[in-house]
C-alpha cells in the first residue's frame, strides 16, 4: 500500500503511531470475535504487533491469522468537528515473524495487509469521508451525509 498510495499511507500510519494503544480483533477457536487491545509499529514499510506467550489473542492468530486492527477512537471536539483526525481500521491476515526480541517474551507478527479504511470528515466537516484501499482495487472514496 505504502507504494501504490504513499499519502493515504502516510495518514493512516499518523493516525495510528498517534496513540500507543490499538484494538485488534482475531477469531476464537468457536469462530466468535475477540477484541483486545494491543500495541503496534510500523517499521520500514512493515506493520508488525506482538503476543505475550499464553495470550489467547495470540493462540487465535496462530489458528487463525485474520485480524482487524483499529486506531485509538476519539471524539470529535464539538464545534470543531472539522479537526477531527478521524479514526483508521486495517484488515489482514496475521504471519509469525518468530520471537519478540525486545522487552517481554512472546510471538512477533507480521502483517499481510488486505485492507486500510480512513474515515474523517470533510474539510466543511458536513460529509463523512471513507477511503479504503484493497490490492486488488487500489484507493476508492465515498462520501455520506
Amino acid at each position: 500500500m505504502q507504494s501504490a498510495a504513499p499519502e493515504f499511507a502516510q495518514r493512516v500510519q499518523t493516525l495510528f503511531d498517534a496513540h500507543t494503544h490499538k484494538t485488534i480483533a482475531t477469531l476464537r477457536a468457536d469462530g466468535a470475535p475477540r477484541i483486545s487491545g494491543i500495541e503496534a509499529t510500523f517499521a520500514d514499510g512493515e506493520l508488525t504487533f506482538g503476543s505475550m506467550p499464553h495470550a489467547r489473542k495470540g493462540a487465535d492468530l496462530l489458528r487463525d491469522p485474520r485480524f482487524a486492527l483499529h486506531s485509538a477512537t476519539v471524539d470529535p471536539v464539538e464545534g470543531a468537528e472539522a479537526q477531527w483526525p478521524g479514526e483508521a481500521k486495517i484488515a489482514g491476515r496475521a504471519i509469525r515473524a518468530g520471537q519478540i526480541t525486545e522487552g517481554p517474551d512472546g510471538d512477533l507478527f507480521r502483517a499481510d495487509i488486505t485492507e486500510v479504511v480512513l474515515t474523517h470528515l470533510n474539510d466543511a466537516a458536513t460529509l463523512l469521508v471513507i477511503e479504503w484501499w484493497t490490492p486488488a482495487h487500489g484507493l476508492r472514496t465515498a462520501e455520506r451525509e
